[in-house]
Order: structure tokens, then sequence, then C-alpha cells
């Protein structure tokens, strides 16, 4: 088939699809053919230092790419990583506000300090163009704006350049506000290239500027802020506050109330980034909520309005989906595999409002149980790497809604609801659910795997199961237990052992949704023991540390050894133990003698990654995404709702969570000690909303072939 030539210059980046003759994911290109059958051929642009020069790059798909402007290939470029641009393209909001930056411009970069604000000085060119199909790469020179409202009276150093990736958030070019300081900022050291400055760059965003000055003026008559709306405001809701001078920064209502020495309602917001003179939460002498410094405002609650980022058009009565305002395209092959996010990209990834998994319709049990099984766990991977079955959608679905998370950090709610649709039942789909149920559904009919966890009820054959369930007597546990404690008392009370290690072990508290709790409170374990747990495994004396041959459930409890711990002893400790009036009534019973051995009893640990959590009939997740011990996040799948139930939709958000890193570094009695009231508002909300902990061996992943279920 003959190709027809390209007149107007095109570019692409290729955003799916395997490597193929020269093109894979995330490289730039330029069109020079086009053939009827929908095939590309033109020139590679690798970016970095060969940014430059391009190379004869092959065919690719057009299907398999997204047309760019001349401008954004070159801003792009600049972005060495292609996750990171292919991460860009996916905040299509974002990436058209960065291609309209003009000079004066305030933005928020990613810094080694952290998120700063500065002010857009320059449109850079990266390298020397030697020949016609030469493209310069695109970068900004930010100045950062200090603690006085102005810029450094000192001779300045050369300007930080940054990359369209570097760009967290764009605010037209306002004067900074009063009474709103931003804090220092310092040039980052990046190694210069060889660069060529615009001397003028587009004034795109004047008329924006006037429409917003003209809105500030008429607000400032008013008595209200320019964007002010008769919308309710409540803890969670996502606000923006725009200053006299006309800035505007953006948080989350984290607090409502009259603080002392006011007598109308003010409103406490954890903003975005760092904003110098803002507190922890604190205010007076007062604190009313917890999160990170320099991030807490406090303003009467009439200076907040929804936050415009997310509003939909001011007509708003057409019928809308869950994701008709959320412009994500499809920029990956659904069927190629994503590995785990990693600990090092999970804050970039992962933080933020429009993050994770959206909620809809009663989805949260759904939701936060993929987020938490397979957006970080590398004991679940292998699960993901096995090809997908193309003959069954239900797979292919499931695929998709991994491998985006993984990649994008968001997956929208309609091809969620795509998924629950095709699990085979109705109530899946509009009914609230549990946890456990959904997990038996996806491990079983989905996945295709048998039983997760092997249990022994005494000498009898071995019965399988996906999650652990807590039975027991409120009276065997104190009042504020450990998970170690709860499995522990609950296998010996049952008289169960675990057959085997288990790879992944998800344990259900004793509560039954949001209707009972038998425990106020729960201390997480981040390592639990079960070398006791184990049938016909080694066991070592409690007291002497040699090797058992006797357990005693009625000793579990006793509060002069360690109450809650299981008891194991040798011959010798079992006699002398029993020997006390105390224990003369005890019915310890023979452990099965194992191969005598000189070496020590290994210990079978495994590891806390998870904690689902249940208030009010809403389920929200705790998840660890590294080995750091505080690298935890929070996620909630419908922390935020724009517009009501029939037009509007569900804003998830996903936010660090170090603070529970620093109590759960305690030991467990010190945990135990701790009044929850005391704790920062996410661990307490972990200690008090508890549902399931998971955990996982990372010395054996989860296996398919190890997990075989026999399907006619």
């Amino acid at each position: 088939m003959e190709p027809r030539a390209v007149v107007k210059e095109k570019f692409f980046i290729v955003t799916r699809g395997k490597s193929r003759k020269g093109f894979c994911r995330g490289c730039i290109g330029r069109v020079e053919t086009e053939t009827q059958c929908g095939e590309l051929t033109g020139l590679l642009y690798c970016g970095g230092s060969n940014a430059l020069n391009p190379k004869s790059g092959g065919t690719v798909r057009k299907e398999d790419t997204y047309s760019l402007t001349r401008h954004q290939a070159q801003l792009l470029l600049f972005v060495s990583s292609v996750s990171k641009r292919l991460e860009l393209l996916c905040n299509p909001q974002l990436f058209s506000a960065i291609c309209e930056l003009s000079q004066d411009d305030l933005v928020v970069v990613k810094h080694k300090k952290g998120h700063l604000p500065g002010l857009v000085k320059n449109l850079m060119q990266i390298g020397r163009k030697e020949h016609k199909d030469d493209l310069h790469m695109l970068g900004f020179e930010v100045e950062f704006v200090d603690s006085d409202h102005n810029l450094s009276s000192k001779k300045p150093p050369p300007l930080p350049l940054f990359s369209a990736a570097d760009v967290v958030q764009v605010v037209p070019s306002y004067s900074v506000p009063l009474g709103l300081h931003w804090k220092d900022g310092q040039s980052g050291g990046l190694n210069r290239k060889a660069v060529t400055r615009i001397n003028s760059m587009p004034n795109i965003g004047s008329r924006a500027r006037q429409t917003r000055e003209n809105l500030t003026e008429q607000s400032t008559v008013q008595g209200q802020s320019p964007s002010a709306s008769h919308v309710p405001l409540e803890v969670g809701s996502l606000v923006e506050v725009v200053s006299n001078s006309g800035v505007t920064v953006y948080g989350v209502i984290r607090w409502l109330g009259v603080p002392a020495g006011k007598t109308n309602e003010w409103a406490g917001i954890e903003l975005d980034y760092d904003v110098s003179g803002c507190s922890d939460g604190k205010y007076g002498s007062q604190q009313y909520f917890t999160c990170k410094a320099s991030r807490a405002l406090f303003v009467p609650v009439t200076k907040c309005s929804p936050d415009s980022r997310f509003s939909c058009s001011s007509s708003g009565r057409g019928t809308s989906k869950p994701t008709d305002t959320l412009l994500v395209p499809l920029y990956e092959d659904p069927e190629e595999y994503a590995p785990p996010i990693p600990e090092s990209e999970a804050l970039s990834l992962l933080v933020g409002k429009m993050k994770g998994i959206q909620g809809h319709i009663n989805s949260c049990y759904l939701d936060v149980t993929l987020f938490s099984l397979f957006s970080s766990s590398v004991t679940l991977d292998n699960i993901c790497q096995t090809p997908a079955d193309t003959e069954r959608p239900i797979m292919c679905t499931f695929r998709e809604i991994i491998n985006r998370l993984r990649r994008q950090g968001f997956v929208p709610a309609q091809i969620v609801m795509n998924f629950r649709q095709q699990l085979g039942c109705d109530t899946f789909r509009t009914e609230e659910k549990d946890p456990e149920e959904f997990i038996t559904v996806l491990f079983q009919k989905v996945l295709r795997m048998g039983p997760l966890i092997k249990l022994r009820s005494g000498q009898d054959t071995c019965q399988g199961a996906y999650t652990f369930q807590i039975f027991l007597e409120k009276g065997q546990m104190g009042q504020m237990p450990s998970v170690q404690q709860l499995l522990d008392t609950s296998c010996l009370s049952g008289d169960l052992k675990f057959e085997e290690v288990p790879s992944c072990l998800m344990v259900q508290m004793p509560r039954f949704g949001n209707k009972y709790k038998m425990f106020s409170h729960i201390i997480p374990s981040t390592e639990l023991d079960i070398t006791d747990l184990l049938h016909n495994s080694p066991r070592e004396c409690f007291i002497c540390g040699h090797l058992a041959e006797f357990e005693c459930l009625q000793c579990l409890p006793d509060r002069k050894m360690q109450p809650g711990r299981i008891k194991p002893f040798c011959s010798t400790c079992n006699t002398q133990v029993h020997s006390h009036p105390s224990r003369q009534a005890h019915s310890p019973r023979a452990l099965p003698a194992p191969a005598a051995s000189d070496t020590p009893v290994p210990r079978h640990t495994m590891q806390l990654f998870a904690v689902l959590c249940i208030q009010t009939s809403h389920y929200v997740s705790f998840l660890k995404y590294g080995p750091d011990p505080h690298s935890w996040l929070f996620f909630d799948c419908m922390a935020d709702r724009h517009g009501d139930d029939q037009h509007g939709y569900n804003i998830p958000e996903i936010r660090a969570c170090p603070e529970l890193g620093d109590f759960l570094s305690q030991p467990e009695e010190d945990m135990a000690r701790s009044h929850p009231s005391q704790t920062p508002e996410l661990v307490r909300r972990l200690l008090c909303d508890s549902y399931m902990f998971l955990y996982q061996n990372p010395a054996t992943p989860l296996s398919r072939s190890n997990h075989e279920e026999p399907f006619n």
C-alpha cells in the first residue's frame, strides 16, 4: 500500500504496545509518512543528551500513539524518564496549563527541599540545533519567592532549570498574597546543558489574569471570595482560599468550628504544600487537627470556596457518568505487565486528590481491597505476571485496573464498575459488601486460585480458607489486645494449626461490619510470629529455649508469664511450671515429637503490609509501601464529592501517613499504654476502626501453581 507524505509537521508519543521497529513506550517521534492502514513511519527523538538529533525510528501503529504539538514534544523531551512523560499526559489539565505558562506565572515545583512555589522567568531552549531536523528541548527557569513577598535583594545565583514533569501546580501570575508567606527556597543544582534563553514568553495568561482581577475586584466590594458558592462545606471538602491580591491556595478542610477567641465559624485547612506562617494543625494554644508543619491554615469559613479545579460546567444539568470530568486517556497496553510501585516512586505517583481507585455506589469494600493487595505488594505480584486469559473479559478488566493503578496512580470508577458487572452477581454493582466476601470471589472465581491458607483442627484433615476469622470470648483478652495475642488465643481456643506458612495471611478482627466490635481498640502487630501455630513444626521451650514437648492453653492468659503469648514447654520446664498451686489444675498436651536437632528452632514471621478499616459503613485502608518504617499511606476512595448524587462524582484521596510509622515503632507494651485520644487522627482511626490486617511472607511469594483451583 502506497504511503502518503505528511505535509504539516506532526509529532507523537508512543503510549502503548511493545517495542516495534525502533519505537517503544514513551518515545517521541516526528511523522514522516502515514499509510492508509494506520501505520506511521518517522524520526525518533530519544530524549536526554540525544534528544536533539533524531534517528530513523521505523514503524508504529497510529492507535498506539498520541498526537503532540511541536511545543508539547519539546517540553516532554526534557523529561528524561519515559514513565514521567506518560504520567504527565495522564493529567491533561495540568499538562495543558504547563504548556500555556506565561512569564511571572506562579507555579509549585518539585525540589530537593520539597514542593516550593516560584515564578516562571524564562522558557529555555536546551541544546544547539545543527540540522534542520534537530529539535530543541524546552525547560523553565524558575525564581523562588522568599518570605518577604519579594525576590531576594542579594545577587541571585543562576536560576534553577525545571522540566514540565517538575511542575506540580500552576497558578496564574497574580501577586503574592498579603498575610500568606511562601517558604524560602534555594536554587537546585541542576547540571546545565547548552541553553538558549527565549527573551519573551508568550503572554497566554493575560486574559485569564484580567478576568480574575475583575472577579477579585467585584468580590472585594461584595465582601466574599471570588468563587464563593452556596455549596455546603464540611470536613473533607476540597476548597480554595483567595487572598485580597488574588492568589489562590488549595487544600482540604480538616476541622470546622469556632476557635477560642472567635465568635463565628472557622475552617482548619490542610494545604497542598508548605506555607510559612502556617502550623501543624494548631491555632493559638489549641491543637484542632494534625498535619505536616506549615500546612495548616485557619480562616473564616466564609473565605472558603469549593476547589474550582474539580468544578463542573455551570450548566451541569446533563447526566454525567462517574468519569465525565476525568480526561484520563488509555496510554498503556492493558495486557502489558506493570511492576508494583517501588517505594522511591510511591509518594510522587500516589499522594494527592484524584489518586488511587475512584469510589462509586458502595464500592469502597472493593476499592480498598484491590488497592491494598496489588498496588505495591511484591508477594502477590506473581499473580499479575502470568499472561491474562483473553477469553475471560473479567481477567482483562482486572489486569487493566492493576496496570492503571501502578502506572498512573489512578483508576476511574467506570473501569471498576465494568469489573463489578463482570463478577456475575448484581449485588456487587449496587449493594454494600464486606471485604472477605469479595476476597473469596476474587481469588476463587476471578483468579481461579485455591485457598491461601490451610488450617488443621486437632488431628482432622486440612481445611482451606482465603481469610482467617478471629473467634474468641471477650473475657479471654484484655481491653486493648494486639493482633498477635488475638491470633494466638483464637488458634489455641479452637485447636487450630496452620499446615504451612502462608504467603499471604488476612486476619479478620472479631467485629461485624460497623454494627458490632468486641474490642474498642486493637494494637497492630507489625510482625506476626506464627512459629507456635504451625502443625508438626519444631518449637522451642518458652522458658529455656530447648526443644518443646508440651503446650498449655490455660497458661495463655497467665499474668505472671507474658499474658497472651503461647507457652510451649520442654518436659523439665513443663513439670516445674505446673507444680505451682495456681497451675496444678492445668491440662498441658503433648506435642508431636519432631526429629531431634542441634540447630536452633527457626522462627517463622510475617510482615504487616496493609490494614482495612471501617467506620459508619465506609471502608478505608492503610498501606505500607516500602521497608522504611515511615512508609505508610492512607487511602479513602470517597474522601470528598463534587456535585450532587445524580450529577456528581467522588474524589478519592491518598495521604502520606509517616506518623503511623512513629507510633508503630514503639514496643507493643508502650502502644497498649497509649490512650487513642492522645494519638494523631489517622493513628487513632487505625486503632479504633481496624477490620482486617494483611500480612505477607516476602520469602515465599504467592504462586498460582501452589494454589491451583480445579475448574471444569
